[in-house]
């Protein structure tokens, strides 16, 4: 019976194959460079259409976080502050300065200033700011101490590991309720002590299942 196909296709299958494998794993890793979006990077430190200083802010004033991101205790996202919150400050403060001369222009037309978001996670993550807060975990634990801060930075990966670490071993990330915002906090005692103590008093269980953030 007459050979159909020469011994040579089978070499020239097998480059074909490892050129076809080796092209998809280039395309996969190019893509993945180019569209892997930086705002998941820990250091990300994006400019901002107005130079906002939270050490100025949250640290040496003293405003606490919650007087801006006013949906932080009731809503999954923290809402940023409308011009409106700004000018409340900046109608006597400052109400002259250049650097300013946006939130006075949003003021006047109603338009949104175009904030860059900094913290975002991916759209198949739930999570729940409210659910975090009430439980005693302060904004410190996600995102750093922004009231050191002049321009804010991703400080803390984000990332599935992370999440998980945390609601693994939650103890020293939970502190009083009442103290979530106060982000100089210094505890008197060891903090997973003062957390175990909470956690056993509002029987909290961090979910560490796949359905407890993939919804």
């Amino acid at each position: 019976m007459a050979v159909i196909f020469p011994k040579s296709s089978d070499i020239v299958l097998k480059v074909a194959g490892l050129v076809i494998a080796l092209g998809a794993c280039g395309a996969t890793a190019a893509y993945t460079y180019y569209t892997w979006p930086t705002v998941i990077d820990t250091g990300y430190q994006p400019a901002q259409p107005i130079p906002y200083s939270h050490k100025l802010h949250a640290g040496q004033m003293g405003i606490d976080c919650y007087y801006c991101h006013s949906t932080v205790y009731k809503a999954n996202f923290a809402a940023v502050p409308a011009q409106t919150t700004c000018m409340k400050c900046h109608m006597q403060v400052k109400k002259d300065s250049p650097r300013l001369a946006l939130l006075r222009e949003a003021a006047d037309t109603g338009k949104p200033i175009q904030w860059v978001q900094i913290h975002r996670l991916p759209d198949y993550v739930y999570f729940s700011h409210q659910a975090h807060l009430s439980a005693g975990v302060s904004c410190v634990s996600c995102h750093g101490r922004i009231d050191q801060m002049i321009e804010v930075k991703q400080e803390k990966p984000l990332n599935m590991a992370w999440c998980l670490d945390c609601h693994r071993n939650p103890e020293a990330n939970i502190r009083p309720a009442e103290l979530v915002t106060k982000l100089d906090w210094v505890p008197d005692r060891d903090p997973a002590e003062i957390g175990r103590e909470i956690i056993a008093k509002k029987h909290i269980e961090p979910p560490t299942n796949c359905s407890g953030c993939h919804r």
